[in-house]
């Protein structure tokens, strides 16, 4: 068995430069090789995981199959690998730090005093390593958060110091700088990549491979002049230029030849490796680039004045756009200003609706009025998770006539208590024992929309709620039109629900756009599209 070979990404110059989107090029590029590959992210932030965190402060919470919360950059990851992402795949300094004190606590250092070098680099280390502990991958490729030189990311660095040693050819560093063109001077300028590589230095660790983010191609004399400077083969300078969509990069990495770079550096034949297979990623960008004609999507949420927020869904939609042969235009809806005086004026436009997950009260009523306007016009309608549970609320208030219908979340000002909520079945939506994370068993109702959108039977979907459907309301919505299409059968909970008289309006609780992937994209957003086009 070959040894795991272990790659870093690491950022210099400024920050939002596409690590991840590098990383997960190179991952998709190995990948497409018949390597086993798989991404990690290091976040230097102190939050164990970004599960607490606003989605305004770090964009969406991505969820893994075995329901840890992690970094947005782990659906990157997913979307261009096509390889499911788990717990390991993200640390943080707060679970490294968590993890050392509670080893400090049971008296595991044996009176020793817990410094960050070794404890804390250690334990960094064997964060990094334990993907590649098992045999699984050929490849692990870990991008490390935040830009060299801020003092969050100097544990580590230096982790990767140390690694360099230990591992030798088995370890790798790529630094991604950033190269600005000065319009007064008309050219490009190579100081600040010259500094970010030197700082890197400074640390003790010496880039193997540069990335030069641009806004104008790099020619050959700048990269000779980068990699004089920098001490790096010119050969191992590249370029990564500003590109409409994101899923052109991988064919851009391909054309300056990251991979084969990163296998000769790493002990590789190149001719004895197979050629990477992107036909069909290929395919995808063609049909992303060439669509002329829109469909128009509104997402509907809270949280919209960052698209980032939604990342998953957006992509999800992009990918179902494409594969419909239709350009995305994308309506951010601001739930919160959404009233059924202006709702028509916002929504008119659209041919298909999402509302969007979120926690907590704001904003709530704004998505009843988008869901009913969408049910009252037979307008295509995709609800997921707190999307699902608030198509559930607007189906009880106003066709069921049950006006003070809630959920124990969103109505905590209710002069009820939960109890007598309960008792008086007025609550919709009951609140579970814990929050559901991660992957779980779904079976899908023969005849209905969602069986055949799937065409199958037994599915798993990932979850992020607290809330479920009130099973004592499942008869009563029945008899209205309101079908429960998808069942967990082992707690008997309610996952999808469907409008038998409309065209397409479908809640889930769980989170399709998880498991999009851009060769795969995820047949309910296929399908919501469609419907969309054909509205």
């Amino acid at each position: 068995m070959k040894d795991t070979k272990y790659i870093f990404v690491t950022g210099g110059v400024t920050s939002s430069l596409g690590k991840g989107i590098i990383a997960a090029s190179l991952g998709k590029l190995l990948h497409a090789r018949g390597f086993r590959v798989t991404n990690q992210k290091l976040d230097p932030y102190i939050n164990v995981d970004p599960g607490t965190l606003n989605p305004y402060e770090h964009g969406e919470c991505y969820v893994t199959v075995d329901g840890h919360e992690a970094d947005l950059d782990l659906g990157h990851y997913e979307r261009f690998l096509g390889v499911e992402t788990h717990k390991a795949n993200n640390v943080t300094t707060g679970r490294i730090y968590q993890n050392v004190i509670n080893k400090e606590r049971r008296g595991d250092y044996l009176g020793k005093t817990v410094q960050i070098i070794p404890h804390i680099t250690d334990e960094i280390k064997r964060n990094i390593k334990q993907l590649g502990s098992k045999g699984e991958f050929d490849f692990v490729i870990t991008e490390i958060g935040g830009t060299v030189g801020d003092i969050e990311s100097l544990p580590y660095i230096e982790s990767v110091r140390q690694l360099k040693w230990e591992l030798g050819k088995n370890c790798l560093i790529i630094h991604l700088t950033y190269v600005p063109y000065l319009a007064a001077a008309k050219e490009l300028k190579t100081k600040p990549t010259q500094h970010s590589v030197k700082a890197l230095q400074e640390q003790g660790v010496q880039a193997d491979i540069l990335v030069l983010r641009t806004e104008h191609n790099i020619s050959a004399d700048i990269r000779k002049k980068v990699a004089l400077f920098c001490n790096v083969e010119q050969s191992a300078v590249m370029q990564s230029i500003d590109v409409p969509s994101i899923y052109r990069v991988p064919l851009n990495m391909q054309q300056e030849k990251l991979d084969e770079v990163v296998l000769t550096k790493m002990g590789y034949d190149l001719a004895k490796t197979p050629r990477a297979d992107m036909d069909k990623w290929t395919a995808f960008v063609e049909k992303l680039e060439n669509a002329t004609e829109e469909v128009c999507i509104a997402i509907v949420g809270k949280y919209v004045q960052l698209p980032d927020a939604y990342k998953s869904i957006i992509e999800s939609l992009i990918h179902a756009s494409a594969y419909n042969n239709k350009k995305l235009k994308l309506e951010l809806i601001l739930s919160d200003k959404l009233t059924d005086e202006n709702v028509e004026k916002k929504l008119q436009k659209a041919d298909g609706i999402i509302v969007a997950p979120g926690f907590g009260q704001r904003g709530m009523e704004g998505k009843f009025v988008a869901l009913k306007y969408a049910r009252e016009n037979n307008l295509p309608c995709l609800g997921i998770c707190m999307g699902m549970q608030t198509m559930c609320i607007e189906f009880a208030r106003n066709v069921l006539g049950y006006a003070d219908a809630n959920s124990t979340e969103i109505d905590s000002s209710t002069t009820h208590n939960v109890v007598d909520i309960m008792e008086e079945q007025k609550n919709i939506l009951d609140l579970g024992g814990s929050m559901r994370l991660g992957a779980y068993k779904c079976k899908l109702k023969k005849g209905t929309k969602v069986f055949d959108i799937y065409k199958k039977e037994n599915i798993s979907e990932r979850h992020r709620h607290r809330y479920e459907f009130n099973n004592a309301f499942k008869e009563e919505f029945e008899k209205a039109g309101m079908c429960c299409s998808g069942i967990n059968e082992q707690s008997d909970l309610v996952e999808i629900i469907e409008l038998t008289s409309h065209k397409w309006y479908i809640g889930v609780q769980f989170h399709p756009e998880y498991s999009s992937t851009v060769v795969n994209p995820h047949p309910l957003f296929i399908s919501f599209v469609k419907a969309a086009i054909e509205k």
